[in-house]
């Protein structure tokens, strides 16, 4: 509890970022544009990604599907396909349409900003190299970042000790650039990012369930060093949610 006369910050931000209290609009005001995109080096090792509807998926039962979705924190050795990590991606933050101030996704975003960026901790991905990739939503490439014998144990440590995050097939890692958002809606776009954040997970648990595997979402991170491990500017983007994803063992309680 705070203490007696003391706001408390949630509170706060619940309060502060009421329509009452919102300003104009960097849009209102007619500032630039930010990009819908990260950009990559010039000289980033990119990986084409096989076409989302290049994965043959037998017909699902939706409510099956949404009845045994689970979070599951143990994998098989199995690792995934090129074609289902591109089917997992694609479900994610799949690009459909391309307009002049926007882009339409196959998720939900307050305003259609998408303020996030993809990011994979690969550990087993057929064709692919273990490492960091980023994801260029646009292409729908990959973009190699940085390999390592100790990635996993880094993210692992930054989960506060989440040894399930080193152990998946592959991790998500969701980077917020929220200034894509608060462009339109001032402060209060920083609620959008954490619902945005919700659509965008709860896909990629149904995408697993429907490829044979299963995920688990993780809130639990140091700030600072999720910001360290993925060099990012913290005035500028930040990590805003994480999962794990694997094939499912021949045996789980979990």
């Amino acid at each position: 509890m705070a203490n007696e006369g003391e706001k408390r910050i949630g509170e706060e931000f619940m309060r502060l970022t009421r329509y009452a209290y919102l300003g104009p609009s960097d849009q209102s005001l007619r500032m630039p544009l930010p990009p819908v995109v990260r950009s990559f080096a010039a000289d980033a090792e990119m990986v084409d990604l096989p076409a989302p509807g290049d994965l043959d998926l037998q017909p699902l039962d939706f409510h099956a599907l949404v009845t045994e979705r689970t979070s599951l924190r143990r994998y098989a050795a199995t690792p995934l396909s090129l074609e289902e990590l591109s089917f997992l991606l694609w479900c994610t933050q799949g690009v459909k349409e391309v307009g002049q101030m926007h882009t339409l996704r196959t998720v939900p975003s307050a305003g259609a900003r998408h303020p996030f960026e993809t990011v994979l901790l690969v550990n087993r991905v057929d064709g692919l190299e273990s490492g960091l990739y980023g994801y260029d939503a646009l292409a729908h490439k990959l973009a190699l970042l940085r390999t390592g014998d100790d990635l996993g144990d880094h993210l692992a440590a930054v989960c506060h000790g989440q040894a399930f995050m080193k152990h998946s097939a592959v991790s998500f890692i969701w980077i917020a650039v929220p200034y894509r958002t608060t462009w339109r809606y001032t402060e209060r776009g920083y609620r959008y990012l954490h619902l945005d954040a919700g659509h965008v997970c709860q896909n990629l648990y149904l995408a697993a369930e429907a490829i044979g595997a299963g995920a688990c979402a993780v809130a639990a991170f140091d700030d600072d060093a999720l910001i360290d491990f993925l060099h990012l500017d913290p005035a500028e983007a930040f990590g805003i949610y994480l999962a794990a994803v694997g094939k499912r063992p021949t045996q789980t309680s979990d």
